[in-house]
């Protein structure tokens, strides 16, 4: 795998970026954020220092991640899209600490959305573009709306269940129900 291709009209501080990713121009990437193989960081995204980002992670354009964001493998980030670290900010004032956001792996987020701090967005998750996600979203789970609300479940190719009384069908014949929340294999 090739190494690290970086714009040279971006400014990338840290050194903690693995081989095969690709940052485009315009974009800054603090110090101490840790970004993975084979990454895309599109043009004019901003990334802090207390950042993780794993493998296989797309960014596209317009992405700023701020202090306490941990992106897990494979994770898609649409265009514009806004993450929070902070439920009551003031000029010139800092919290003691930042709000943690986990996005889990396989998750994907639709452009312009709006994740609040502190949330969490499950594996293989789909949040709809322009979606306000105030709370943790579940694995697998489809949402959209303001506040975002499960109105479905995907599967890791993020296709839609179908569902089927009280159980989903993926096309690929799998059945699944819902317990507590959650999707579950059967």
């Amino acid at each position: 795998m090739e190494k690290a291709s970086v714009h040279p009209l971006s400014d990338v501080q840290t050194s903690n970026i693995g081989d095969g990713t690709r940052v485009w121009q315009y974009t800054v990437i603090l110090p101490a954020a840790m970004i993975g193989k084979n990454c895309n960081i599109c043009s004019h995204c901003f990334i802090e220092n207390d950042i993780s980002i794993g493998d296989d992670v797309t960014i596209k354009s317009g992405v700023s991640l701020w202090d306490g964001i941990t992106i897990e493998d494979q994770v898609f980030i649409g265009p514009n899209v806004t993450f929070t670290n902070d439920p009551f900010p003031r000029s010139k004032q800092y919290p003691e600490f930042f709000q943690r956001t986990i996005i889990e792996t396989g998750a994907s987020i639709g452009a312009a959305a709006v994740i609040l701090g502190g949330a969490r967005i499950g594996k293989y998750a789909l949040v709809a573009a322009g979606s306000l996600v105030t709370k943790d979203i579940p694995d697998y789970a489809f949402v959209k709306g303001r506040p975002a609300m499960v109105v479905g479940w995907v599967d890791e190719k993020g296709q839609k269940l179908n569902p089927d009384g009280e159980f989903w069908h993926a096309a690929d014949g799998r059945k699944f129900k819902v317990d507590n929340n959650q999707l579950i294999k059967i």
